[in-house]
């Protein structure tokens, strides 16, 4: 019939389709994978990590973010903001420099690549020349000085990458008036540190690894003092009056130096081994900061004990008589600090300590009496404990969401009420339309629920459910704080732990009912909690009950890991959500499915040996049901005999192939002329059917002797028409991954008897489905075509009662098909097969509301899908046909694609890394994106006597002449699009693959963030 349709009717649709659909990636949450780099700008006051696979984001006051790649895949090693400037450079260990600049533009910031540089090296010259090892930014904002790996200095002109050769630095110009007994026969060895005169922009710093630091004259061309240290130099830092310098060395000690013109080869005044005589590692970067009262700031890395606390990643402040070990659970990377002296202060006064591990970032409050750490806005470690699932919630309640706030305010008492001291840069976003929440479950037993509105992951509320249960962590095991008169004076600080007591507390499966408050989780050793949000702490006995899916089956034998125990007597809650009903499945398997139904206070869960019903309010199992088949032996494995199924798989594919081959062994080993004479018939064969069916490929019939037939795969719970077109009743609806699909109905009593009658379940219908495929998903439309409205929605007038004169119809999907029946007969109405799409499988499905993006009252309810192939569909419905399909996540990319959780109205998250969630949206009209503006600092033409940061990354300013709006188009190389990439290595596949459960193996990919105009712009907000 299509091919009699009206043109105009096409092309209406087709701009229907376009007000309807849009595919778009928006932001990146969470905290970036393998940092590499940090820089800061005062005058900006932005903070930019770099990562090991070559991205640059850029952070200033929440929402304001950017992101950019380097199209080569290499690590950045340093970043430096050019002082004043809207400008930065980042070195790669590829050796290139890379100038980025903001760029406004219609009302907006960009982030724009305007030039790369490699320095060109003498020919035949060795690559050790020009091998780039410390960078300092001139606060003239014009100039680049580049120290090497064989000691020379270049200096290179910017913004236009070009060598003022006659200015460069050599190392023999340095060597000449350093005593001959310094240098021996040793050379002088890389260049470690560059440092500018806070009081005299004329004078530089050059420190060298040997140990040796000489003050040079920018103006003679020549060295003024030479400075002889005797140890393997780390960094150098000048003090803010220009009249002391420190350095720290490899040895864990530190020396200050005085800088004065009566003594060209001073002594240092001060040695200091802050952690004993000892062998101590190397103190890798040290500040020393002043204050308007009272002694200075020390702050420094490294540094410990060798032998006590080598293993330690450690960040010691030292003020006065305070001192303080920051101790972290992951190598540290880089760090800044905050001041709020200005540029005509005469001091530094530090407010913040901002810590860049490799797992999150930390920053600390230096205002506060106790050093107390700041609450990060975004860049939250999502993978403080291992992912395990995620679920979202659209449209939370305002009630509901001010509880959840105020229970996570009560968690956060530790933290200082300093506002988050990184807030350059303007948010130009609109405010969100809706408060959305995303929980996930972690491998700690924890779930942890985040403020999903907008550009900035928020978190709000952390519940633990480990306390439920006997474990073997001691709950006094408190390492915030030393001991009295422990030395180092440790103290723990982050958030990021990847060990878990126990890996049978793990989430697998969350359901939230925004409308009661109630909420499930199921999880790793087969417990269900049903927990209720209290405004009290509480203590109180945890209601537990058993359910036996085997049904007391004989010859089955349960292999896997043992149940945990539940403690007895009553348990202290703290505020929040509390747990007040257990159901233990037995055997002890994965949770792999669960729902909740709060108008009738049931809750079903499934496993891969069966499903149950549970009433939360009498405290009571309703139905228990096994669905294992007879040859699921695996299913009685557990998840740790995994890899014994994928090789059974295997050997049973092989297997397959061999018979198919019409077992070529019984044939004379010479006879290879039938052989390939046969293989070519079965290929013939296997065209010929493919031409039989040119659209959509042929599905084959699983055996039923596939592993795991009976587990539980996706449960519904509906009120419709099951057993007769005239009464409709409450049901349950559980799909297997065999393709069986059954249906109880289920007699609930009214409001007033619902404490003395109890809830009865009757099977009611089964459906096998002819090819056996995995049943993903199960949805009844109403007499409308709409699906049905979730519980209590009505009664809350967020919709319109479903439509019960008409026929209601069952809709169940496949991994390989849609499949529609009528209801209450169930016979089979159409089908859409997705496997027209060579190899595609249904990996994800949620039922979606596209609203159109120019007329508000039109929206269409759909289908939005995941293939295994990374495509999204959406699929209309009652109709099931496809209207878009996107590329949205490599196919490679198992985890990524295991990961995918949809919102109620077409946006989506999926993990690109165990610890950063990239959003996207199918919506034309729902688009979270980042909009902000950076405007560039006003130009000094006065000397300053400021400084924030070493080594020229946070360098203010004494004169600027340059505006990063000045800068013409045309110069501009606009980069790749957002994404990023990760290093392609097997470190990187092995991490992600241990951060989510089964055989997610794959590593990320490079993503190209396509926007609509397509191009090469990281733009934020066109």
């Amino acid at each position: 019939m299509k091919r009699f349709r009206r043109h105009g009717q096409d092309s209406q649709r087709d701009r229907l389709k376009q007000e309807l659909f849009q595919f778009n990636k928006t932001v990146e949450h969470g905290f970036p994978h393998q940092p590499s780099a940090l820089g800061y700008s005062p005058s900006l006051r932005l903070m930019a990590i770099g990562t090991r696979s070559g991205a640059i984001k850029l952070y200033g006051a929440p929402g304001v973010e950017f992101m950019g790649l380097h199209e080569e895949n290499a690590a950045l090693t340093q970043i430096h903001f050019l002082p004043r400037q809207s400008k930065l450079v980042t070195l790669l260990d590829d050796n290139s420099l890379h100038l980025w600049t903001l760029r406004n533009h219609e009302g907006v910031s960009e982030l724009l690549e305007e030039g790369r540089f490699t320095l060109p090296g003498p020919p035949g010259a060795p690559p050790s020349v020009t091998r780039v090892t410390s960078v300092l930014a001139h606060s003239s904002g014009k100039l680049l000085y580049l120290g090497t790996e064989d000691g020379h200095v270049f200096v290179v002109e910017v913004p236009v990458f070009r060598e003022l050769e006659e200015r460069n630095i050599s190392v023999e110009a340095v060597q000449q008036r350093v005593p001959e007994e310094y240098v021996g026969r040793r050379n002088l060895e890389s260049v470690e540190a560059l440092t500018e005169n806070p009081q005299n922009p004329d004078q530089i710093l050059i420190g060298y690894s040997r140990g040796l630091m000489v003050l040079w004259d920018l103006e003679g061309s020549q060295a003024t003092h030479h400075f002889l240290g005797n140890q393997q130099l780390e960094s150098v830092w000048w003090k803010r009056d220009g009249c002391q310098i420190i350095s720290s060395h490899n040895d864990g000690s530190y020396c200050q130096w005085p800088v004065s013109s009566a003594d060209r080869q001073p002594k240092p005044d001060k040695h200091e081994m802050p952690y004993g005589s000892f062998p101590c590692k190397a103190i890798s970067k040290i500040l020393m900061l002043t204050k308007k009262q009272g002694c200075p700031f020390v702050i420094f890395s490294g540094g410990m004990p060798r032998a006590s606390y080598g293993d330690r990643h450690c960040i010691s402040v030292i003020h006065s008589k305070k001192h303080v070990a920051f101790d972290f659970t992951s190598r540290i990377i880089d760090f800044v600090v905050i001041n709020e002296g200005g540029e005509e202060s005469e001091y530094d006064d530090p407010s913040a300590l901002v810590v860049l591990a490799e797992e999150e970032l930390v920053v600390v409050d230096l205002k506060s009496e106790g050093w107390l750490m700041i609450q990060t806005p975004y860049l939250a470690p999502l993978h403080c404990s291992a992912i395990t699932c995620s679920h979202h919630v659209s449209n939370i309640p305002l009630k509901l969401w001010e509880r959840i706030v105020a229970a996570g305010e009560k968690q956060n008492t530790h933290y200082s009420r300093m506002p988050w001291p990184v807030n350059g840069g303007q948010n130009k976003a609109p405010d969100p339309p809706q408060r959305d929440l995303l929980l996930t479950g972690h491998e700690d037993g924890t779930v942890r629920f985040w403020d999903a509105s907008g550009v900035c992951l928020c978190p709000l509320y952390k519940l633990g459910t480990a306390g439920v249960f006997h474990t073997d962590a001691d709950p006094n095991d408190n390492m915030n704080h030393a001991g009295e008169g422990e030395w180092p004076p440790f103290r723990k600080v982050g958030c990021f732990d990847p060990y878990s007591d126990d890996p049978r507390l793990g989430i697998q499966k969350i359901h939230l009912c925004k409308y009661s408050g109630y909420l499930a989780v199921a999880g790793t050793a087969g417990q269900v909690l049903v927990m209720e949000l209290n405004d009290e702490d509480a203590d109180q006995v945890v209601d537990s009950s058993l359910a036996d899916l085997l049904q007391d089956q004989e010859g089955f034998r349960w292999k896997g890991h043992a149940q945990l125990i539940v403690k007895e007597e009553a348990v202290h809650f703290p505020h929040g959500f509390q747990p007040f009903a257990l159901v233990q499945c037995q055997p002890p398997a994965v949770v792999t499915s669960l729902i909740l139904h709060s108008e009738w206070k049931l809750v079903a869960f499934g496993t891969s040996h069966g499903f149950g019903l549970y009433d939360y309010q009498q405290k009571n199992n309703v139905l228990v049901r096994c669905t294992l088949n007879p040859s699921d032996q695996l299913a009685l494995e557990g998840p740790l005999s995994r890899v014994k199924s994928i090789k059974k798989s295997l050997r049973q594919s092989f297997r397959r192939i061999r018979r198919s081959r019409v077992s070529g062994r019984k044939r004379p080993v010479g006879n290879a002329a039938k052989v390939q004479e046969i293989n070519a018939q079965m290929e013939r064969e296997a065209l010929q059917e493919m031409e039989l069916a040119p659209v959509q490929r042929k599905i084959e019939a699983r055996s039923s002797d596939d592993s795991f037939t009976g587990l539980v795969r996706t449960l519904y719970f509906a009120d419709s028409f099951i057993r007769d077109s005239s009464h409709s009743t409450p049901s349950l609806w559980a799909g297997t991954n065999g393709g069986s699909v059954y249906a109880y109905s289920l007699r609930v009593p009214p409001v007033e008897r619902r404490m003395e009658e109890q809830i009865t379940a009757e099977p009611a219908k089964e459906i096998q489905l002819m090819h056996r495929a995995p049943v993903v998903g199960i949805l009844i439309l109403d007499g409308r075509g709409a699906p049905l409205p979730e519980p209590l929605e009505v009664a809350h007038d967020l919709s319109r009662s479903p439509d019960m004169h008409g026929s209601h119809h069952l809709l169940v999907i496949s991994e390989e098909q849609f499949k529609m029946f009528t209801l209450p007969k169930v016979s089979a109405k159409m089908k859409l097969k997705l496997t027209a799409i060579e190899g595609s499988r249904v990996r994800k499905v949620s039922v979606v509301s596209f609203v159109n993006s120019k007329v508000e009252d039109y929206s269409e309810n759909g289908l939005a899908v995941l293939t295994n192939q990374g495509d999204l569909h959406a699929i209309s419905l009652p109709s099931i046909k496809i209207q878009v399909r996107y590329n949205c996540i490599r196919k490679e990319d198992v985890s990524g694609i295991a990961s995918c959780v949809f919102t109620k109205y077409g946006q989506g998250f999926y993990l690109i890394s165990p610890s950063e969630f990239e959003r996207f949206s199918l919506s034309a009209r729902w688009l979270v994106e980042p909009r902000c503006l950076v405007e560039a600092p006003p130009a000094s033409t006065r000397q300053t006597l400021s400084r924030a940061a070493p080594d020229g990354a946070a360098v203010k300013s004494r004169v600027s002449t340059t505006d990063s709006d000045t800068s013409e188009e045309d110069g501009l190389q606009r980069p790749p699009l957002m994404e990023h990439a990760l290093l392609n290595d097997e470190k990187v596949l092995l991490e992600i693959q241990r951060s989510l459960e089964g055989d997610r193996t794959s590593f990320v990919e490079k993503n190209s963030k396509r926007r609509t105009g397509g191009g090469k712009l990281l733009t934020n907000g066109e």
